[in-house]
């Protein structure tokens, strides 16, 4: 089946750009897999609250594919029995006051981002029981920042210390926590056994925090990427910030804020091709692209991001060359992004916003003749020049794009054949899916600021368990309605789905995809806190 090409455009008035786009003949059939515990109101009054399950990733566990690790960003991490379906509090983050989990000043009332912000499995979780958390913390919050293990004696606490954490230049209101956990027994349902944290940055706001990381999983033991890990900062806000002082800090390599990290976690891994950090807590790869620049973060890996808040490995079976390193980023007014990452290489943000200038006022115009940034280490400029690199997919705000990038994954599964070679992706509020030939995003990836990858829109196909009267398996342009009716279904309270009133659909879906070990695909949002399986797919 053939999809009829369109280009859309965005923005003219303000000198705005034109993206490919196709018109939706692709289906992906889904099935209700496992409901999340709810931790939220059905009548909440905040921005999180009215989510019912703040469902934020599901990974599965390391070679033994038995298991699901599904954290939720108001704290609690589960692990869920593949075969029975049944959920265990493995750890809970949340130590509010009234609370009974491990940190105090963790914060997950304001910003979307906030709370248990990221997770992911060692490569060697099976041998060595580790794994990575990212969350954020509110200074302001009375108490202390070590970990109380009242409630998961398992933990054992003697030994933990904190960081200082890495400065941010300008006005500061969270940190982001990177803790490595060491069960003594992988095969636990509750956790047993030690942690230590690693990292601590500051941010300005608590807009565009610390989240996604993740391991290259082509990487084996002996490979100089085995056990590096890949960690995402966003930008605080800074970028679009009216503060001087702050504004270019994505651009500033002197912080962490807007940019992709690489670290050694172990101490004991890639001794002889690292050196230790400044905080004795990890290793810094001796081919990291800044660690010969004086100022410069040697941690950083590639910069210029606002929100890369979602983090993928592209696998290409058939051609190991054709791997890349995936980053989604969420836009500010304009654009919505996908990037392929490179070492070294700035990608333009608070400068440019998708392939156009971002001006100080935060409105977008075309590219100017002479296509380069200078350089900042700290506060002033260099007199070196970059040229920025663009995205390979992009799409703009508006009735036929979206408002905020999600996930997405290059399928490689063996279920639907006919997925293979896509990329498949999300918007996050509006619940549209879309897809794109992964040889059409190697090919944008020219240097080319103009060169787009065709996406093609995705239906969903359906069948509604809570239909008074059956009426089988239907076809929906987002997931935005079927999300709608399970929130409904849990005893949501809100006529439409809740969201901020400019929102294209005057909600948020706050749809996400991910992959299981075997490389297939889920659907999963916060708005109903469901996660359903990809069944089929037609059209592709």
């Amino acid at each position: 089946m053939r999809n009829s090409m369109r280009i859309v455009c965005f923005g003219l008035a303000l000198g705005g750009f034109c993206v490919p786009m196709a018109s939706a003949q692709a289906t992906l059939e889904l099935e209700d897999y496992l409901v999340v515990p709810m931790t939220g109101l059905v009548d909440g009054k905040g921005s999180n609250e009215v989510l019912l399950a703040r469902v934020n990733t599901l990974r599965e566990e390391v070679g033994g594919a038995r298991r699901f690790f599904i954290s939720d960003l108001n704290g609690p991490l589960y692990i869920v029995d593949k075969e029975t379906k049944s959920f265990s509090v493995y750890l809970d983050f949340n130590g509010n006051e009234g609370k009974t989990g491990l940190f105090r000043k963790l914060t997950i009332a304001q910003g979307y981002g906030n709370g248990l912000n990221g997770f992911y499995l060692d490569p060697d979780y099976a041998r060595n029981g580790k794994f990575y958390t990212v969350h954020m913390e509110d200074p302001a919050i009375p108490g202390s920042k070590l970990p109380d293990n009242s409630k998961f004696p398992g933990l054992k606490v003697s030994g933990y210390t904190t960081t200082d954490a890495i400065k941010t230049p300008g006005p500061l209101q969270n940190e982001g926590v990177l803790v490595e956990w060491t069960d003594s027994n992988p095969s636990n349902s509750t956790f047993e056994g030690t942690a230590r944290e690693l990292l601590r940055v500051q941010l300005n706001t608590r807009s565009h925090p610390m989240g996604d990381l993740l391991f290259n999983p082509t990487a084996v033991r002996g490979d100089p990427d085995w056990r590096v890990l890949y960690l995402e900062c966003g930008d605080g806000a800074s970028g679009e910030s009216k503060i001087v002082e702050i504004r270019s800090n994505p651009q500033r390599l002197d912080n962490l804020e807007g940019k992709i990290l690489r670290i050694i976690p172990d101490l004991n891994e890639h001794v002889a091709t690292s050196t230790v950090s400044e905080n004795g807590r990890y290793r810094i790869p001796n081919d990291n692209p800044f660690v010969s620049t004086p100022g410069a973060r040697q941690e950083i890996w590639a910069y210029g991001f606002r929100n890369p808040h979602r983090l993928n490995w592209a696998v290409d079976p058939a051609n190991p060359a054709n791997n890349r390193l995936i980053a989604n980023s969420v836009g500010l007014h304009t654009w919505e992004t996908v990037y392929i990452v490179h070492k070294g290489v700035n990608y333009g943000y608070g400068e440019r916003e998708g392939n156009e200038l971002l001006k100080p006022d935060n409105t977008t115009a075309p590219l100017p003749p002479v296509d380069k940034i200078p350089m900042r280490i700290g506060e002033e400029v260099t007199g070196h020049m970059v040229v920025p690199t663009y995205p390979v997919i992009q799409y703009g705000h508006g009735p036929t794009g979206g408002d905020s990038i999600g996930s997405g994954f290059l399928y490689n599964g063996k279920a639907i054949p006919a997925l293979r070679g896509k990329y498949v992706f999300t918007d996050l509020t509006t619940g549209r899916l879309w897809y794109a030939d992964y040889s059409d995003m190697l090919a944008a990836d020219d240097g080319k600021p103009g060169t787009m990858a065709t996406i093609r829109e995705v239906k969903l196909l359906w069948n509604d368990p809570h239909d008074s009267q059956d009426a089988g398996k239907k076809v929906y342009e987002s997931m935005f309605p079927i999300i709608e009716v399970a929130y409904h279904a849990r005893g949501g309270r809100s006529p439409r789905l809740p969201g901020r009133a400019d929102l294209i659909k005057g909600g948020r879906a706050d749809v996400r995809l991910s992959i299981d070990a075997s490389g297939e695909l889920y659907l999963y949002s916060k708005g109903d806190g469901v996660i359903r399986r990809v069944v089929g797919a037609t059209g592709f």
